[in-house]
């Protein structure tokens, strides 16, 4: 009874969970100090986007299906200071904001992907708002993993494969088909 519907909101599920998880190794590689370094001063620190992530997870998909995603509880101005959060501190609203999101999108229907939902008024399809999610993490979680890589130069631990070893990785995706 599968549908395309289903089968791409198990999709988006697991393509989520993929893009915490890599952003959780990066950022377990860091320290507090490390999480609110900033390139320059118009930057955003890591510390930073994942309160700005959690800050648009907590407005866009509470309420998700009746309510405007643009919450008036939400001070998106906040979000971009900086107040030397602990990491704990981080950690704890950024799992906060993807247990909201999670919910939300697991709990959506087939049905539902072609409802309308508002973003600061503006109409769109529920698909529409997911795909914009997606993208809008995509782009804050590649921020995260750059900065962390440009903070721990070679001692990063490498999150996909690494440098020069395509080959060898080729290799043991093929020999674990077999």
């Amino acid at each position: 009874m599968n549908n395309v519907e289903e089968d791409y909101l198990k999709i988006i599920v697991g393509q989520l969970k993929h893009f915490k998880e890599r952003a959780e190794k990066g950022i377990l590689q860091l320290s507090d100090d490390e999480l609110h370094f900033k390139p320059s001063e118009e930057s955003n620190s890591i510390a930073i986007i994942i309160k700005h992530l959690s800050g648009n997870m907590h407005s866009r998909w509470v309420d998700f299906l009746t309510t405007d995603g643009e919450k008036a509880y939400r001070n998106r101005d906040l979000e971009f200071v900086a107040d030397n959060e602990s990491k704990e501190y981080l950690m704890q609203i950024w799992e906060e904001g993807w247990e909201i999101l999670f919910d939300t999108i697991v709990n959506l229907k087939a049905d539902d992907l072609n409802k309308i939902v508002f973003l600061r008024q503006q109409p769109l399809s529920v698909l529409q708002a997911i795909q914009t999610e997606v993208a809008h993490i995509s782009y804050h979680l590649g921020q995260i993993l750059y900065i962390g890589k440009q903070i721990k130069d070679k001692d990063w631990k490498t999150l996909s494969i690494p440098k020069n070893a395509s080959d060898e990785f080729n290799q043991k995706v093929s020999a674990k088909k077999i």
